[in-house]
């Protein structure tokens, strides 16, 4: 009994630095494999013995001596009972999850998609592609879910915009975290890439998050402002995104909002007049948005925003008559445009 309780006291210990330390930044993905192993020992010695009272007082006892000395070394640090025993990789995924110095790497490593989870190499098993798996059985919960809402962005992205933002919430409650919170967010870019749009879902459904508090409403302007930086992935999502889901976006986010209405603009600005298609047309090929798309996109702001619309009308105005004020079909974007919305 003497060695399960000491490996029951360095297993909180090793939880405790997973949530709280910097030393989390020296692990690899051996380390990160070792700690779910002492894990998942916990929650074995919990479920054999959790209904034997004399050895539950006994783990009791051997854990209060545990947190009261991790007290004294981590401000803040939350004490763990004998039932969080019974969810040991939970709590050592979560603390990890939360801490703002671990590395890239091993955020990488648990979200990774191509490998299966608990494949066992040598001693331990591998937990490559963790998070993945509990995205996945997430997401068919909620599918599988009779009452739930249908959801405009999918269970999938949902679920990865809850595990984003938390993320992103713990990097910015750190002091001085905004460098690191910024290079999370370009490091999940570079790593969607060939999934650009199923990204652009996810960075929606995580604008949409329900915020409650000053911390996650600066998670959400955060967010906003990184987004606002990247013209490409902003234009993707405005040229890709259902109509309903940026109308959504552009009711609930001001700054959203003025991106979206700027990138309108911008495209509109990319236009000339193809005499042998009869249409205006993108000078570039990136990305492709047809006149009439724009116009249907400009619709939708203004249905979503009716405040808005004076005044980008009287921008627009102002664009038409800069070009010599001609109401003739191809001489003026900003005029054809105008009279194609207010039809």
């Amino acid at each position: 009994m003497e060695a399960v309780l000491r490996n029951l006291s360095s297993t909180v210990e090793l939880l405790a630095v997973a949530a709280r330390s910097g030393e989390v930044q020296q692990w690899d993905k051996q380390t990160v494999c070792r700690a779910f192993h002492w894990a998942r020992y916990c929650e074995h010695v919990f479920s054999r013995f959790h209904n034997n009272p004399a050895i539950s007082r006994i783990m009791e006892k051997q854990l209060q001596l545990t947190n009261t000395n991790l007290q004294a070394v981590f401000p803040g640090y939350t004490d763990v009972c004998l039932s969080d025993l019974s969810r040991c990789q939970h709590v050592l995924l979560v603390g990890l999850l939360n801490n703002p110095e671990i590395p890239i790497s091993i955020m990488k490593m648990l979200f990774d998609t191509t490998s299966p989870v608990n494949v066992k190499h040598g001693q331990y098993e591998d937990v490559t592609g963790l998070c993945s798996h509990i995205i996945q059985c997430k997401s068919a919960c909620k599918v599988l879910t009779p009452l739930a809402d249908l959801s405009a962005v999918g269970a999938d992205a949902e679920v990865q915009a809850v595990m984003l933002m938390e993320r992103l919430g713990a990097l910015l409650s750190q002091a001085s975290e905004a460098c690191r919170a910024e290079r999370f967010l370009d490091s999940v870019l570079q790593g969607c890439e060939g999934a650009a749009e199923h990204f652009c879902l996810v960075i929606a459904a995580a604008l949409l998050t329900e915020t409650n508090s000053a911390a996650q409403n600066a998670s959400v302007d955060f967010l906003l402002d990184w987004l606002q930086q990247k013209h490409i992935l902003l234009q993707h999502m405005c040229s890709t995104l259902p109509s309903t889901l940026l109308k959504d976006l552009a009711k609930g986010r001001l700054k959203f909002r003025d991106a979206y209405c700027d990138v309108l603009k911008k495209w509109a600005s990319d236009m000339e007049y193809s005499i042998s298609d009869d249409e205006w047309v993108k000078r570039s090929s990136n990305p492709t948005v047809s006149f009439q798309k724009l116009t249907e996109h400009f619709v939708a702001l203004f249905e979503a925003c009716p405040s808005l619309k004076d005044d980008v009308e009287k921008e627009l105005n102002d664009l038409k008559i800069s070009d010599g004020d001609f109401d003739v079909r191809g001489l003026s974007v900003w005029g054809d445009l105008l009279s194609e919305i207010n039809k």
